[in-house]
């Protein structure tokens, strides 16, 4: 079984910056895909960014374009989320998805493992 578990996560001011760890362990699947994914309260889970085993395809949401920055080595199973001008909208839980494949997706239904979630909190 895989386990990802996530870490760096925290309470920050408005335009602060925050990184996000995600290590793999346990049966580690071969060339996974990885991409983070955030809830804020009473909303649904969303795309935030994605990378692609060989990290040189990468995707974000609209709203973190420009701010966060994804990043992965492969030879510590980790993968990292470096989140820059934070805002309080940014305020969520933060969860690390891995699939099955080598490319970045962008939508949950892709995604076959995911983490337990770091809160993040952005204060105005």
């Amino acid at each position: 079984q895989v386990q990802l578990v996530e870490s760096g996560g925290g309470l920050v001011q408005a335009g602060g910056s925050l990184r996000l760890s995600c290590v793999a362990s346990g049966r580690t699947f071969s060339r996974p895909g990885m991409g983070w994914f955030r809830q804020a309260p009473g909303k649904a889970r969303e795309f935030v960014a994605a990378i692609s085993w060989s990290g040189d395809n990468t995707y974000y949401a609209d709203s973190v374009k420009g701010r966060f920055s994804i990043s992965r080595d492969n030879a510590k199973n980790t993968v990292y989320l470096q989140m820059n001008v934070l805002r309080p909208e940014d305020t969520a839980v933060y969860y690390c998805a891995g699939n099955s494949g080598p490319l970045a997706r962008t939508r949950l239904s892709q995604y076959d493992y995911w983490g337990q979630g770091t809160q993040v909190t952005v204060s105005s």
